[in-house]
């Protein structure tokens, strides 16, 4: 167990030493403002604050978690080796930069509380963020900022024994649109029709009524593939599906026939099915609720894990709901047409309510990645950039999440380019994966 002296208790303090030191480092921590306690224990200890008790490992506080509410604050990061760094402090300190300040302002999402400029659906964007600014978004700074911590703790106390910690792999599915045909109901089916009609895509007309025939297979549909994989793989998987309105008509399907409760009876017999909430109810609490209680019966089971529809994170009002629903799980933190960590982050946190200054039960799953982060480059970028996020969070033996959809496993082109890219996804999905959880 590690002793901290800290003057000045605060909700922030323990919040951050317990992730830092529990959640990434695996150690337990105790907290004294009793300078007689500190002093006496022979154990290892730090103490947290302006100035030095003595001749202890001290590490300086920059001030924030001593703090209470908002406020804009000025931000200058430095290199710091082979990583960066903010909130510089004296020479006295441990390390040259309050990590534990730093690693508050990260994934509490400090900067989304404080005004700034979000893109056409309300998101807060990528360009906005001090990660991508700073030419850091790619590196899992938290994490890699808990090891220096680390490797001054066994500078001064080589025989603290820490747990060895091994990465995870935790891929999700996100299945929206789980058909492109099947279930859309007679409405939505003569819709259709009449817009490959009037637009000429004659072969959609013939795919259609081949697939509503039952003739062939719905394109969207690789969920056999996808449960053959994973049941055969060393990682966890969870699926989730739409149950809300979608946001465009094409996407839209009758959630309520009896087929597409079967697929999701089917899916969570093997795998941990989840709940996307759609757009529309992510702003109100009863459709929220309404949402939650459809999956709940369909399933039979608890709802664990949700994430929002278009990934809208609009802090703090949903992860609020998600708390009052006792959802456990959201995986919604991530950048959605940027590849890097919105957090700073590879490990699981608790979400911390700025407004309120109080931690929550509710565990925040970031995520490296989207696929829809590659619309627009070519395959060899695909597995490059892939590659290196799983190195990056490697490193610091994290949690590799990457969030696919149904979609990128089909079969059928939708042109050369997207053929292309879902033989990579295919590829990433049934083997890379595999070989990273090994």
């Amino acid at each position: 167990m590690l002793l901290i002296y800290i003057q000045k208790f605060t909700p922030r303090v323990s919040y951050i030493f317990k992730h830092i030191c529990l959640r990434i480092l695996g150690i337990e921590v105790a907290f004294t403002s009793a300078i007689e306690e500190f002093i006496g224990h022979t154990g290892p200890k730090i103490s947290y604050g302006k100035k030095p008790l003595g001749n202890e490992l001290f590490f300086q506080s920059y001030g924030l978690l001593e703090q209470q509410g908002l406020e804009a604050i000025d931000v200058t990061v430095k290199k710091w080796g082979d990583t960066f760094g903010f909130f510089s402090v004296s020479n006295n300190s441990g390390l040259p930069f309050d990590i534990f300040s730093a690693t508050f302002f990260m994934i509490t999402r400090y900067e989304e509380y404080l005004p700034h400029v979000k893109d056409e659906m309300g998101r807060f964007m990528a360009s906005e963020s001090l990660a991508f600014k700073e030419g850091f978004l790619h590196q899992p700074v938290v994490d890699i900022w808990a090891y220096l911590f680390k490797a001054k703790l066994l500078e001064a106390f080589p025989e603290m024994v820490f747990p060895k910690r091994k990465i995870t792999v935790h891929p999700v599915i996100e299945a929206a649109q789980p058909y492109a045909y099947n279930q859309k109901g007679i409405f939505r089916t003569v819709v259709g029709y009449f817009d490959n009609f009037f637009h000429g895509k004659f072969r959609a007309v013939i795919s259609r009524t081949q697939i509503i025939l039952g003739l062939k297979r719905d394109s969207l549909d690789t969920f056999k593939w996808i449960v053959n994989k994973t049941t055969r793989s060393d990682f966890d998987c969870t699926v989730f599906f739409l149950l809300g309105n979608a946001i465009t008509f094409n996407e839209s399907m009758n959630t309520h026939r009896q087929q597409f409760k079967m697929l999701i009876k089917f899916i969570s017999d093997y795998k941990e099915v989840g709940l996307i909430f759609s757009f529309n109810s992510l702003s109100n609490y009863e459709m929220l609720k309404s949402e939650k209680r459809r999956i709940e019966e369909i399933t039979n089971r608890s709802l664990t894990s949700s994430m929002n529809a278009e990934f809208l994170v609009n802090l703090p009002d949903i992860y609020r709901h998600l708390v009052e629903l006792e959802v456990k799980r959201d995986f919604t933190m991530v950048f959605r047409d940027t590849v890097g960590f919105r957090a700073g982050t590879c490990t699981p946190f608790l979400f911390y309510d700025l407004d309120y200054e109080i931690k929550t039960p509710l565990v925040i799953h970031p995520a490296a990645m989207t696929t829809l982060a590659f619309q627009k480059k070519y395959v060899s970028d695909i597995e490059k950039t892939v590659n290196n996020a799983f190195k990056a969070v490697e490193e610091v033996n994290g949690t590799f999440t990457m969030i696919f959809s149904n979609k990128d496993f089909s079969r059928l082109p939708g042109g050369m380019a997207s053929e292309e890219n879902n033989k990579v996804w295919r590829q990433i999905f049934s083997e890379k994966l595999q070989e990273y959880a090994q």
